[in-house]
């Protein structure tokens, strides 16, 4: 549908299409979902929610009744309810939207037990362990699968996990770049995961481009943020993101420009540089400078001129896709 609104979008503005046909062709290109369309949305949204309600009610029910309940029927109402999930996922006659419904309840049903586990029995874990534990025992169901949105809550456990242990343990380099550990680890395993799941797209037809987005920011978040705290804390010293970032920025482009063009990836590169420069001006502008109201008008000026010329630029970028 998204492909088929391009195209209807791009012969409008071509003036294919006269004004009055406008109408009539957005119904040939059925671009409006059909009654039938909307009937699955709502059934498949109620199944949703249906699920997840249960899951939090099983939660719930056993944080809420905690000091009435005993240690076994904590343990057996958690299990029975996984146990559940997963015989959902084994049955024969459930189609495949059910089953990923069903791993996607086990896979939460795991961090509840663990959860559980960890508070019966009081083991003293750091907190990246619970979610690191989480992520292995549900990557058998994640693989299983092949459902973009349980891999999404596989990689955010990742990400909670290795942004916990760096933050307690540090980065095994040591000084190179100890301060901003937690923020080097969700950048390599965002990117990493970033550049597998492309790869995956482009070669094998791994669906999820909203994944793939996602994966993007979590990784563009993550070395702005470093090149924003080189700037703030330490000026233009040298650190090892003023090579991983530029050479960043340069992949972004190359990639999605030529490659395999997408106009999210190269805005969201663009917001990134905005925010960077912006935060370089201000530095060598306001803090080390004298604090002045003109000072404060140029900023403003030197953001609006920027935000506009990306506009621009991703207008005209967009004008080439669609011609």
């Amino acid at each position: 549908m998204a492909s088929s609104r391009r195209e209807l979008v791009s012969l409008i503005d071509q003036g294919a299409i006269p004004p009055e046909h406008v109408a009539r062709a957005v119904k040939v290109a059925q671009l409006h979902p059909s009654a039938r369309a909307w009937a699955v949305f709502i059934d498949r949204l109620l199944l949703w929610l249906g699920v997840l309600a249960v899951t939090f009610a099983v939660l719930f029910f056993v944080a809420y009744n905690w000091a009435d309940m005993a240690r076994w029927l904590r343990f057996g109402l958690v299990q029975a309810a996984l146990v559940s999930a997963v015989g959902v996922a084994v049955w024969r006659r459930a189609n495949p939207m059910l089953v990923r419904v069903a791993l996607t309840m086990a896979s939460l049903l795991v961090g509840v037990l663990l959860a559980l586990f960890g508070q019966v029995y009081q083991t003293g874990a750091d907190p990246w362990q619970l979610f690191f534990i989480w992520a292995v025992f549900t990557l058998p169901w994640a693989w299983v699968a092949r459902f973009e949105l349980l891999w999404v809550m596989w990689l955010g456990l990742l990400n909670l996990a290795v942004g916990l242990y760096f933050r307690t343990w540090g980065w095994p380099f040591g000084a190179l770049v100890s301060s901003d550990a937690a923020l080097w680890g969700l950048f390599v395993l965002n990117t990493t995961a970033w550049a597998i799941w492309e790869w995956g797209n482009q070669r094998h037809g791994w669906p999820g481009r909203w994944a793939i987005r996602l994966l993007a920011v979590g990784s563009g978040v993550p070395i702005t943020l470093l090149m924003m705290t080189l700037i703030a804390d330490a000026g233009l010293e040298w650190s090892p993101v003023l090579l991983v970032y530029p050479f960043w920025l340069a992949a972004l482009y190359g990639v999605y420009r030529y490659w395999r063009p997408d106009l999210f990836m190269i805005a969201g590169g663009c917001v990134s540089v905005i925010t960077v420069t912006t935060l370089l001006l201000a530095r060598y502008t306001l803090w080390e400078g004298e604090w002045q109201a003109s000072s404060l008008l140029m900023l403003a000026i030197a953001v609006f001129a920027m935000g506009a010329g990306a506009v621009v630029w991703l207008t005209r970028l967009h004008q080439e896709a669609t011609q």
